[in-house]
């Protein structure tokens, strides 16, 4: 169950690194014109969406890993 719990931890910390990476995109959108900030943040939000799917797989691996140890 080690392998479970240090395999969600990784897979949590890439899902947080893409959400920092999302929001250091928005934050630079901002400095764009209004068609450009449009598309980048089309772009972000689909970024952000499977970055939270894979935090959320990341952290249901180390529940599941705690709880059958």
């Amino acid at each position: 169950m080690q392998a479970v719990i240090w395999t969600g931890a990784v897979v949590t910390l890439l899902g947080v690194t893409g959400l920092l990476w999302c929001g250091q995109q928005s934050l630079k959108a901002r400095s764009l014109p209004a068609d450009e900030a449009r598309l980048v943040m089309q772009r972000v939000v689909t970024g952000n969406l499977a970055a939270m799917a894979v935090a959320v797989l990341g952290l249901m691996a180390v529940v599941a890993g705690l709880v059958l140890r």
